[in-house]
C-alpha cells in the first residue's frame, strides 16, 4: 500500500485522488444492496480520480454477474460508461490530464476498460451459472419423475402379485378352514377325542389367512395396506400402539407401554406405519416365543428422530432358546422397512436370557435415502454423494477462479498503461513566437545563428542598416534560382534589440571531386 501511495503522487492532486479513494472503497461492499446506485456513484468519482478504476471495475463485474434482466444491465452498464465519461471531461481541465479533450480521452478509455469489459466478463459468468443450474434443475426433475416411474412401476407389479397370491392361495385356504369347521362339526358326535384336532387346523389354517393378508399388505401400494390394518391416519400413533399393546394383555402376555415426547400424528404416513410394524412384528414374536415373559415398549419421540424400543425378558417356562426357531424372515423384512426410511436397526438376544428389538426412523425421512438404499444396496452410502459432489466441482471452481484473478490482473494493467498513456501526452506545445522588429534577442528563442549560413553570406549580404552591432544568420530554405539557397538575416542594436529582418539568396557552393579533372 505505501509504494502504491507513493506512486500515487506522481500524478497531479494526488491528495484529491486518494481521498476520492478513500470515499470508493466504502462503497464497494454496498454493492449487493444498492447495485446501480452504487455503480453509478463510483463511475462519477472514477471520471475524476482514474485510480478508483480497479474498484469500479470489480463493481461492474458483480453488478452484471448478479443482473437477470438483460435490459437492465445493459441501463446499467451504458450509463456507467457515459457518466464516467462525462465526469472525466468536466474533471478534465481542473483535475485530469488537461484540457477537456484530454479528458475525454481518459474517459473513453476508463470506460472500456473498467465498464464495459467487466461488464461483459460478468455477463457471460453469470448466464453461465444460472444455466447450469437450470441443467441442474431440469436433470433432478428429470431423475425425481424416473424415480417416480420405478416406484410406480413396482408398486403394480407388487399389487399384481398380491392379488394373484390372494386369489390363488387364499381361496385354497379358505376351503380348507370351511372343511375344517365341517370336520369339527362331525367330529363332535362320531369321535370326540378328535374334535380338538378339529379345531386346531381351523384355527391354524384361520391365523394362516390372517399372515397371509398381513404379508400381501406388505406388497400392496406403499401408501396404504390392504388386508384388516389398512393403513389409517391412527397408525403408528400413540392410540393405535396402545391398542396394539391392549390386544396382547387380553392374549395374556404382561406388556407395559413407555411413551416419551408428543404424539406422531405429525408424521409422515410411512413413519407411522414403520413404528406400527415394528411393534407388531415384536409382540407377535413374543406371543409365539416367549408368552409368559415380561415386555416393555418404549417409544421417544423428539425432533430428529424416533426411536422404538421392544424388549422382553426371559420366559419362565422355557429360559433357554426355544425348541423350534423362527425363520427370522419378519425381523429381516422390518430392517429393510427402517433402512428405507434411513434408519437403524437391530435385534437380538439380550445377556440375561431376554430379546430386544430397537429401530430408530427419522422424523422426516428423505426420499433420496430411500432410492439410493433400494437402488445402490446396503453399501451405498447417502453421504458419499455429496462429498462426491464436491470433490468433482473443487477443481472447476479452482480453475475458474484462478482465470478471473488473471484476467482481473490483466484487465487492471492495461487500465494503469492506459491512464499512463493519457497523462504522459504534451499537454501545452507552446508555438514558436513570430519575429517583429523591436523584439529582444532573449524573447527569439527559436532563432539560432548558423555558420555556414553566415560564411555563405559573407559578401553577398546587403548592407546592414544604420545602428547594427551584430546580426544573426538562418536559413531561409531554397533560393527562387537554381544553384542559389534563402538567407534570413536578423539584425540587433546595441540595446540588443530587433532592428531588420532581411531576406536575400546567395549562390550555392558546389562539391567538387577530390581529384582534378585533365
Amino acid at each position: 500500500m505505501f509504494a502504491v501511495a507513493q506512486r500515487l503522487w506522481h500524478l497531479p492532486h494526488a491528495v484529491f485522488q486518494l481521498c476520492v479513494v478513500a470515499v470508493a472503497v466504502p462503497l464497494f461492499p454496498l454493492r449487493r444492496r444498492r447495485p446501480g446506485a452504487v455503480l453509478l456513484v463510483l463511475a462519477v468519482l472514477a471520471g475524476a480520480a482514474p485510480v478508483v478504476g480497479p474498484v469500479i471495475a470489480a463493481t461492474a463485474y458483480t453488478v452484471a454477474l448478479d443482473t437477470v434482466r438483460p435490459r437492465h444491465r445493459v441501463r446499467l452498464l451504458g450509463g456507467a460508461s457515459l457518466l464516467i465519461m462525462a465526469s472525466a471531461t468536466a474533471a478534465g481541465p481542473s483535475r485530469g490530464p488537461g484540457s477537456a479533450a484530454y479528458g475525454l480521452e481518459l474517459g473513453l478509455l476508463l470506460a472500456v476498460t473498467a465498464v464495459v469489459v467487466p461488464g461483459l466478463v460478468g455477463t457471460v459468468y453469470g448466464q453461465q451459472a444460472r444455466l447450469l443450474r437450470a441443467l441442474r434443475e431440469r436433470g433432478d426433475a428429470a431423475e425425481r419423475a424416473r424415480r417416480f416411474a420405478d416406484s410406480e412401476a413396482r408398486t403394480h407389479e407388487r399389487s399384481r402379485i398380491a392379488a394373484e397370491m390372494h386369489d390363488l392361495v387364499g381361496h385354497r385356504l379358505s376351503l380348507i378352514s370351511l372343511h375344517a369347521g365341517g370336520l369339527e362339526l362331525a367330529l363332535d358326535q362320531a369321535a370326540p377325542e378328535l374334535r380338538e384336532e378339529a379345531v386346531l387346523v381351523r384355527r391354524t389354517t384361520r391365523d394362516a389367512m390372517r399372515e397371509l393378508r398381513q404379508a400381501l399388505g406388505v406388497l400392496g401400494p406403499l401408501g396404504r395396506d390392504t388386508g384388516p390394518d389398512a393403513l389409517t391416519d391412527a397408525t403408528g400413533t400413540r392410540s393405535d400402539v396402545e391398542a396394539l399393546v391392549a390386544e396382547s394383555r387380553d392374549g395374556g402376555i404382561a406388556v407395559r407401554l413407555e411413551w416419551s415426547g408428543p404424539d406422531l400424528g405429525a408424521c409422515p404416513a410411512r413413519v407411522r406405519r414403520a413404528v406400527h410394524r415394528v411393534v407388531r412384528e415384536a409382540l407377535t414374536n413374543v406371543h409365539r416365543y416367549a408368552t409368559a415373559a415380561h415386555v416393555t415398549v418404549r417409544i421417544e419421540q423428539n425432533d430428529p428422530t424416533v426411536r422404538v424400543t421392544v424388549r422382553n425378558g426371559a420366559s419362565p417356562a422355557s429360559p433357554g432358546t426355544p425348541s423350534e426357531a423362527g425363520t427370522g424372515r419378519g425381523l429381516t423384512g422390518l430392517r429393510e422397512r427402517v433402512e428405507l426410511l434411513g434408519g437403524t436397526f437391530e435385534a437380538g438376544a439380550l445377556p440375561s436370557g431376554g430379546f430386544q428389538v430397537v429401530a430408530t426412523v427419522p422424523a422426516e425421512p428423505d426420499d433420496a435415502v430411500a432410492w439410493k438404499r433400494s437402488e445402490g444396496g446396503a453399501e451405498a452410502s447417502p453421504s458419499a454423494a455429496p462429498g462426491d459432489a464436491a470433490a468433482l466441482s473443487r477443481e472447476p471452481r479452482t480453475a475458474g477462479a484462478l482465470t478471473l484473478a488473471l484476467g482481473a490482473v490483466a484487465l487492471w494493467v492495461l487500465m494503469a498503461l492506459a491512464i499512463g498513456l493519457v497523462y504522459a501526452q504534451p499537454r501545452h506545445v507552446a508555438r514558436p513566437v513570430e519575429p517583429r522588429l523591436g523584439m529582444t534577442y532573449q524573447e527569439l528563442a527559436g532563432v539560432v545563428d548558423i555558420p555556414a549560413v553566415r560564411a555563405a553570406a559573407t559578401g553577398n549580404e546587403p548592407p546592414r542598416p544604420a545602428g547594427t552591432v551584430g546580426c544573426v544568420y538562418s536559413p531561409g530554405g531554397s533560393g527562387a534560382r537554381p544553384g542559389s539557397f534563402g538567407v534570413i538575416r536578423y539584425c540587433f542594436n546595441a540595446s540588443q534589440r530587433l532592428v531588420s529582418i532581411d531576406r536575400f539568396t546567395v549562390p550555392s557552393v558546389r562539391d567538387t571531386p577530390p581529384w582534378e579533372t585533365p
